[in-house]
């Protein structure tokens, strides 16, 4: 059974820093894109970064650029996401989510077969 679960969220101040965890488990996945997306309350989710378990390439959406960085560890079977110079715009529940990697990156959610159940993030102004 493949399991993502999501761990590290909080609440901070705008400016701080917090990394979040996602633990991946119950199949091998090596040929696998894993991303992550946010959705705000009334708001629809929205793709932030992904990246390719075979080799770190990466693909981040516009917003978080500069900002946000994902990593892996392959080891681990775990995905980073270090959120820096937080806004109170990225106030959410950040989802962890896999799927195949067919060489094309995807920022539809409905295209992410696994997903974690979330973690929030609250940024204070």
């Amino acid at each position: 059974q493949v399991q993502l679960v999501e761990s590290g969220g909080g609440l901070v101040q705008a400016g701080g820093s917090l990394r979040l965890s996602c633990a991946a488990s119950g199949r091998t996945f090596s040929n696998y894109a894993m991303g992550w997306f946010c959705q705000a309350p009334g708001k629809e989710r929205e793709f932030v970064v992904a990246i390719r378990w075979s080799d770190g390439d990466t693909y981040y959406t516009d917003s978080v650029k500069g900002r946000f960085t994902i990593s892996r560890d392959n080891a681990k079977n775990t995905v980073y996401l270090q959120m820096d110079s937080l806004k109170p715009e990225d106030t959410a529940a950040y989802y962890c989510a896999a799927r195949l990697d067919y060489g094309v990156w995807s920022v539809a959610s409905h295209t992410y077969k696994y997903w974690g159940q979330g973690t929030q993030v609250t940024v204070s102004s």
